[in-house]
């Protein structure tokens, strides 16, 4: 009979060792709700880390100032250098004579680096009272000029122009229009 006892208290003691070890020592299981979708923005998957507002200043030596600013911006990088990409960007150039050089494109890739930018997609380029539409535009600080092509439309105060490329040298003011192909030949309308 001692030995009865002794297993009913044995057991005992195993299911309150059990029910104890559940309720103070077992690491509980907690469900958790499902998150809820996130509606992803356009902006959201063209961009890793999104930043709102960037606006970067470059003051130069011969009294020049480049200001380019964009509603969203995604820093990366790639050879050591600093690379922007930019959507809904806007880029003032000011020469040395405070004429200002207004930039909007859809686009933009900027080299923090070396100060060249990239614009692409609805280019629109506003100086002293002409416009210019172009799909891109290259602004190379490096080699002092602007590159404007695809689909370029030049709109001024003495006429209306349609060319492939325009190469503008900063310091010089020398503009250069030109066709991809020598055989074909530039539009102009005189007003």
């Amino acid at each position: 009979m001692k030995k009865y006892i002794q297993l009913i208290l044995f057991f005992i003691l195993v299911i309150i060792s059990y029910f104890s070890y559940n309720e103070y020592f077992k690491p509980n299981k907690v469900s958790t709700p499902a998150e809820p979708s996130k509606k992803k923005d356009i902006k959201d998957e063209e961009f890793g880390n999104l930043i709102k507002n960037l606006k970067y200043e470059v003051k130069f030596e011969n009294n020049t100032e480049y200001v380019l600013s964009a509603d969203y911006s995604e820093i990366t990088y790639q050879d050591e250098a600093e690379i922007v990409k930019m959507k809904k960007v806007i880029a003032f150039f000011n020469d040395e004579n405070s004429l200002p050089l207004i930039i909007e494109a859809e686009n933009a890739i900027y080299n923090n680096s070396n100060y060249n930018t990239k614009f692409y997609s609805n280019v629109v380029i506003s100086y002293m009272g002409n416009t210019i539409n172009s799909m891109n535009l290259d602004l190379d600080f490096t080699k002092n000029i602007v590159t404007i092509y695809n689909n370029v439309v030049y709109d001024g105060i003495k006429g209306h122009l349609k060319t492939d490329n325009i190469i503008i040298n900063l310091v010089t003011k020398n503009i250069k229009f030109f066709m991809n192909n020598s055989k074909d030949k530039i539009e102009i309308e005189s007003k």
